[in-house]
Parts: structure tokens; C-alpha cells; sequence
């Protein structure tokens, strides 16, 4: 029996993407940008945390946006589905500031994120990834140990996880992404894409 994984990412796919809400909150239209229209992560970081410091923005902020956040329609039956086929583990860039309490609300999938540097007085002073081109990078370590993956992103970042193990799918990501890379199946809802997963497990 094949020793397979299932990688998500988490926005977009799972929950709604969490700085698109935080720019509809505060009424700053240079947040919605994610990496689906940025590739380069770090650079989207920096963007975000000058303007974070420009506007005295700070973390208890953005987890009051957070707080207001549900999960997607579908997404805990659709992870509730899967556990008893694979493992499954959530690949994100996002932060554990961020996710833990979006992480409770999917009833506590396992979860591989970075971390924030917060100042005491709450605001953002950096980042830490976990690892360098964190989703591939773990992708490959799992491969490492005898698993084979199966990976589903929506962004640029998710592209090289989606393309580095057993199988690997779009879901709901950019006409642009999807035009850029017509050889990646692509879906749009859930029960699609379990249907695809089961195919190949």
C-alpha cells in the first residue's frame, strides 16, 4: 500500500484569504495583494509590514479580522472526508498568530507555518520562515521518509509542491495561473476535487 500525504495550502482553499479580509476591514486597498499576483514572497512581506508600521497597524488588529474569518462552506466536510483515506497536512505561509484561531475552527488539522516577530507594544517588527521555499521544501523532506505527495494550491507559491510529488491540483486559483500552467488539472469545488484525490490514492 502506497504511504501517501495530502498537502493543502490554507487560503484560499480551506479559509478565505486573510489579508484580502484585513484590507476590506481597514479600508487599505494595497493589502488585497496575495501571492497569487506577487511571486515573491518576501517582497510581499515587506510591502505589507510598511504599510502595517505606516498606518501604527499592529498584530491585535489583524486578529480581530481574523476572528470574523470562517472557514469556506464545505471545507471541514471535505477534510472530514479525507482523514479516514490519507494523512493530511496544511502547508502554509501564513503565521501561527494568524492561523491558530482558524485552525480551531477546522477542528485542528495539523498545520506547517512560519512565525511572526511581535514587539511588546503588538506591532510587527518581522517574519520567520520556517524554512526556505517552505511547501516544497517539506514536500521533498516527506518524499525523503517514503511518503508520496499530493498537493492543492491556488498561488504561485503553491506551484512547486503541486508540481513535485504523485499528483498535484489547482483549486479555485486565477484564470492567469490556470492559462500559465494548462497542464495542471484545476477545479473549483470540493466534491471535484475529492474525486481527484481518490483517483490517485
Amino acid at each position: 500500500m502506497d504511504m501517501n500525504i495530502v498537502c493543502l495550502d490554507l487560503e484560499g482553499i480551506l479559509v478565505p484569504e486573510i489579508w484580502i479580509a484585513f484590507s476590506e476591514a481597514t479600508g487599505i486597498p494595497e493589502l488585497r495583494r496575495t501571492t497569487r499576483d506577487e511571486p515573491d514572497y518576501d517582497k510581499l512581506m515587506k510591502f505589507r509590514l510598511d504599510i502595517l508600521h505606516k498606518r501604527g497597524l499592529g498584530l491585535r488588529e489583524i486578529q480581530d479580522t481574523i476572528a470574523t474569518i470562517d472557514p469556506f462552506p464545505g471545507a471541514q466536510e471535505f477534510l472530514n472526508a479525507l482523514y479516514p483515506l490519507t494523512q493530511v497536512i496544511i502547508l502554509s505561509d501564513t503565521f501561527t498568530q494568524f492561523a491558530q484561531p482558524l485552525m480551531k475552527k477546522l477542528g485542528w488539522p495539523t498545520l506547517f507555518c512560519n512565525t511572526l516577530d511581535v514587539a511588546d507594544d503588538g506591532s510587527i517588527a518581522g517574519y520567520r520562515m520556517r524554512i526556505e521555499n517552505s511547501k516544497l521544501s517539506t514536500v521533498k523532506a516527506l518524499q525523503s521518509v517514503g511518503f508520496q505527495t499530493i498537493a492543492v494550491g491556488d498561488s504561485h507559491n503553491d506551484l512547486g509542491m503541486i508540481r513535485a510529488g504523485k499528483a498535484g491540483f489547482l483549486f479555485r486559483s486565477t484564470e492567469q495561473i490556470k492559462a500559465d500552467h494548462p497542464g495542471l488539472p484545476a477545479f473549483e469545488e470540493y466534491s471535484d476535487l475529492l474525486e481527484a484525490i481518490k483517483a490517485v490514492l
